[in-house]
């Protein structure tokens, strides 16, 4: 019974429970650097581990898996601008110099703006919401953020030089006056849905149940093994935002021999209980009352359920079902906020 809390309990809560705002797959891009001369700032934003690769070069040098510049002799220091894939609040950082070892960046200062229309420029004003810190060789540094309000665009300076393997902004995203009107994806990441728990993850990455698009292979989704004993898989779920759940979306792209039978969801109004990061709310979650009766599951094909969902009025977190096992690409919750 696996939650956040429980998963890599060596690494800070902000980590575990907050979405990573610098993911490129959620959309997170590079705007600038001053250098990029041995590795490009776009890699530093990737999901994957970074991976060393021995012997590998190309013609600048060293192939590294993140961002790295060329050595300065004019002592200043580097610099990136990145747009997170949402505006929201930052908790914490890990600035990760996996695999850089003698030449990773040996501190780091990270400046906040927004929330901006477009891209920063010369008029922009920055924000430090990380003062310098120093880094160490490969190795993973977590940060907490104390600033408590909601950015779009970040500048990360290093000092002198060097690289960055991977840098991750846990947060929360923020719903803006546009996209609370109307039906919206009450589950999606960047509005703020969160996985909170679940039976099984042995394959894929879970995180990219909730990520925009479609998945681009079978290891983009969710994925259990293969059930030898009675029972079924499943997974709890905090909506970015209380609403009222019209439609379901299960998508399961690329999933030809092992996808689901069928699938059930089930619904909570928590409101007056905050998250409720807990083993007590898994097991509660048996019991919520029915949002969709089970619905059978088909390969790699997308599900649209409007008239199987039961009208529950507000809820808060969703218990997702699958019967037995299996993979599922993306699960989407369409529905109306209420307050």
């Amino acid at each position: 019974m696996p939650t956040i809390e429980t998963l890599n309990p060596d690494v800070p809560l902000f980590a575990r429970t907050g979405i990573n705002l610098a993911s490129a797959g959620l959309g997170a891009r590079a705007v600038s650097a001053t250098d990029e001369f041995f590795a490009p700032l776009e890699r530093m934003l990737q999901d994957s581990e970074p991976v060393f690769i021995e012997g590998r070069f190309d013609d600048h040098g060293k192939w590294m898996d993140g961002w790295e510049t060329r050595r300065r002799r004019d002592g200043g220091n580097d610099h990136a601008v990145i747009a997170l894939a949402a505006q929201g609040r930052v908790l914490g950082f890990d600035v990760a110099t996996t695999h850089f070892t003698g030449n990773f960046a040996p501190a780091v200062r990270i400046e906040a703006a927004g929330p901006l229309d477009g891209d920063p420029d010369a008029e922009t004003t920055w924000v430090t919401i990380l003062p310098h810190r120093p880094l160490g060789p490969d190795a993973n540094h977590f940060f907490r953020c104390e600033n408590f309000e909601s950015w779009s665009h970040l500048r990360i300076s290093i000092y002198p030089d060097g690289g960055i393997a991977r840098l991750r902004v846990f947060g929360v995203p923020e719903l803006d006056a546009v996209n609370r009107r109307g039906e919206l994806d009450l589950a999606a990441a960047l509005n703020g849905g969160r996985i909170l728990a679940f039976s099984d993850a042995h394959y894929g990455d879970y995180h990219r149940l909730l990520a925009p698009g479609r998945g681009v292979n079978m290891g983009d989704g969710w994925e259990t093994r293969r059930r030898r004993e009675p029972g079924f898989d499943w997974m709890v779920l905090a909506l970015g935002a209380r609403g009222e759940v019209s439609k379901i979306v299960v998508d399961t792209a690329h999933f030809k021999g092992n996808f689901p039978d069928n699938c059930w969801l089930q619904a909570v109004d928590m409101a007056a209980f905050g998250d409720g990061l807990t083993d007590a709310l898994v097991t509660d979650s048996m019991f919520w009352k029915t949002l969709m009766q089970p619905q059978k599951l088909g390969p790699d094909r997308v599900h649209e359920f409007r008239d199987e969902v039961v009208e529950l009025g507000p809820v808060t977190h969703v218990r997702f079902n699958i019967d037995p096992d299996g993979g599922v690409s993306r699960l989407r919750l369409f529905g109306t906020l209420v307050q």
